[in-house]
């Protein structure tokens, strides 16, 4: 019997520590080598075509007033509108496979680690029809599919990375595989230079309806599966079984380094031994729907429990009492209500990111423990799943798949270089005169800028309508400038006599446009040139100076 598992996603957590052997029950069984019901993806040019850039560009974040205290920008253009924290980009999107008999793929979760991201995918419905991506992200500006394998007969509902292996935890139809002694499954499978080796899986199977989670703990591998299933520790190496302890409906796992933690459907949070042991409860009365992922996940002395429509649910690890629930900002789109859950929670320093289903992605400060909402990140698709590294997101989400943004933070380096100039607070609309002479540093979201006089911006900034820079002005910046979306393409205008110096990073999502007698500077020898349009350039023009041509549109 298959659960309709319609939204399996969690938060990746690295995580080192180890759980010793204890007894085990021979209800889990271990299978090398099954050749049935997996396919490898042999046409380079299908994983190529996996990558869109069509939304790729600036994004807007969908704020609440009555948190916020600003004006949305999808109120409309209004001079008064200030500029908004957080200037983020859509890097790319990794569309779901698709195959005969498999086109209703979603994303489900993703795994990170160095230049590659791990990406599980599983289909809504009675069908048990899953795949697996392996995604070089070591340029973010143009990621590549490297391996794709496709499961037949098999959801796959959390990855994780460990080396040099891949785990994938899900659902098999037991009934129509010839190795399946359960509907639970984990994977194990050798991965090297971006490419999956299926030659060699070591699978096992445990009770319960689904394998919820995966996470791996120092020589350990350890499942999760929901609705009369258990937590297992498997050995890391062979997916032997050392310990499994039943429960009433898990649905995921997470760990501090000092004990375990799974959420139960049915009663909340346990907490749990070496041994597997339930040292002590957080009793939890949310709804968290039937077959629904849900995730939980320690953040300093809290942990963090997915609660559906409540949003997400903050306790005291040690004492087990309630500090506050974080609401789901919705956006604008008026989705159906019961589509807005949360479905899980990442971190990145003082960023909170929360993957509300429906309700989109969105954003929250935190600072000092306390937590205010910023708004919600302009995407596509129910966001199943989020994880966050360095300067990037990465959302699951559904059948939109696999998204990259980048959040842009300034560099360290141009921080100190220009850690005299004053932080900019100010309009959406910067607008420099000409007689005006304007430094800046910091990280923002503008609507539009257009310079008359003299402007420098130290810092990362994001620019949703254009930038213009009039005659004789001069437009400095000094890190990272992201300019339109690639399907509302927005310009660059250089205009007559005016000069445009780069050092660092520019990404535009439309056309720059050198006209008669201007001039584009590049300073150093590391500046990156990422246009999506072309470069139109008049009689007269100079460009000058070391850069990288992502495109090859000089």
């Amino acid at each position: 019997m298959k659960s309709n598992l319609s939204v399996r996603k969690v938060w990746f957590l690295s995580i080192a520590a180890s759980f010793f052997a204890a007894s085990c029950s021979d209800e889990t069984t271990i299978f090398e080598n099954p050749e049935d019901n997996l396919v490898s993806e042999t046409d380079q040019s299908k994983l190529d075509n996996s990558i869109s850039f069509e939304r790729a560009g600036v994004l807007d974040i969908f704020e609440d007033p009555s948190v916020s205290g600003k004006r949305s920008s999808i109120t409309g253009k209004d001079e008064e509108e200030q500029a908004g924290d957080y200037p983020l980009s859509l890097v790319a999107q990794i569309e779901p496979p698709t195959f005969t008999n498999g086109q209703n793929l979603a994303a489900t979760h993703v795994a990170l680690d160095g230049d590659y991201g791990y990406v599980s995918y599983n289909t809504v419905g009675l069908d048990y029809v899953g795949a697996i991506d392996v995604i070089n992200i070591s340029d973010p500006t143009s990621p590549r599919v490297t391996s794709r394998v496709y499961y037949t007969n098999a959801d796959l509902n959390s990855i994780a990375y460990d080396n040099g292996y891949i785990y994938v935890a899900g659902g098999v139809d037991a009934e129509q595989s010839v190795t399946a002694t359960a509907n639970s499954l984990v994977a194990k499978i050798a991965v090297s230079g971006g490419r999956m080796n299926i030659s060699n899986i070591t699978y096992g199977f445990q009770e319960g309806f689904n394998a919820t989670d995966v996470r791996i703990i120092n020589n350990n591998v350890v499942v999760t599966s929901g609705q009369d299933g258990f937590v297992v520790v498997y050995d890391k190496n062979d997916l032997s079984v050392l310990n499994e302890a039943a429960f009433s409906d898990l649905r995921s796992v997470a760990y501090n380094g000092n004990e375990m933690a799974v959420l139960d459907a049915a009663q909340g949070v346990s907490f749990l031994d070496q041994n597997l042991n339930t040292t002590r409860s957080i009793a939890i009365d949310s709804d968290f729907g039937i077959d629904a992922k849900r995730t939980l996940d320690f953040l300093n002395d809290n942990i963090i429990v997915s609660e559906g429509t409540r949003g997400a649910g903050v306790y005291n690890a040690t004492s087990g009492s309630f500090v506050e629930y974080l609401p789901i900002l919705t956006s604008p789109e008026n989705a159906e209500p019961g589509e807005i859950v949360t479905n899980g929670v990442a971190v990145n320093e003082n960023v909170l990111l929360m993957a509300n289903g429906a309700g989109g992605l969105s954003l929250s400060e935190t600072n000092d423990d306390n937590t205010v909402g910023v708004g919600v990140i302009e995407l596509t698709g129910s966001i199943n799943y989020v994880a966050t590294k360095g300067d990037y997101i990465f959302a699951a989400s559904g059948k939109q798949g696999f998204q990259i943004i980048k959040l842009n933070r300034p560099d360290d380096s141009l921080v100190t270089r220009c850690e005299d100039l004053n932080a900019y607070s100010g309009s959406s609309y910067l607008n420099v005169n000409n007689d005006d002479t304007l430094a800046y540093r910091g990280s923002k979201r503008f609507n539009n800028i257009n310079v008359g006089g003299n402007l420098l911006l130290c810092g990362s900034w994001t620019v949703r309508d254009g930038v213009n820079v009039n005659a004789d002005g001069l437009f400095e910046m000094n890190g990272t400038l992201v300019v339109g979306r690639n399907n509302r393409q927005r310009n660059v205008t250089i205009n007559s006599g005016a000069t445009l110096r780069v050092e660092g990073n520019l990404t535009i999502y439309g056309d720059l446009i050198i006209n008669d007698g201007a001039s584009i500077e590049f300073i150093g020898d590391d500046s990156v040139v990422n246009i999506f349009g072309r470069v139109t350039r008049a009689a007269n023009t100079t460009i000058e100076g070391t850069f990288r041509d992502v495109r090859d549109v000089f």
